[in-house]
């Protein structure tokens, strides 16, 4: 059997640092609705998941993000 192995795109060595004030980056993983994409579709590690769902989360508390949009 072929195993894959996925990279996730925001770990390594040139990748993009998670924070909340890096708006172009966390809209690429929030849906139109505002809903955050599961890492299942984005292929995003579980650590760097953690780290996206809190920047997020904190981009919509200081309303950089919204809640929902639509």
């Amino acid at each position: 059997r072929i195993v894959f192995s996925k990279s996730c795109p925001l770990s390594g060595k040139d990748a993009p640092v998670v924070d909340y004030k890096n708006l172009n980056l966390l809209r690429k993983y929030v849906t139109e609705k505002g809903k955050i994409l599961p890492s299942r579709v984005t292929q995003v590690s579980t650590k760097k998941q953690k780290e996206l769902s809190a920047a997020i989360k904190r981009a919509r508390y200081l309303a950089l993000l919204p809640y929902v949009s639509g």
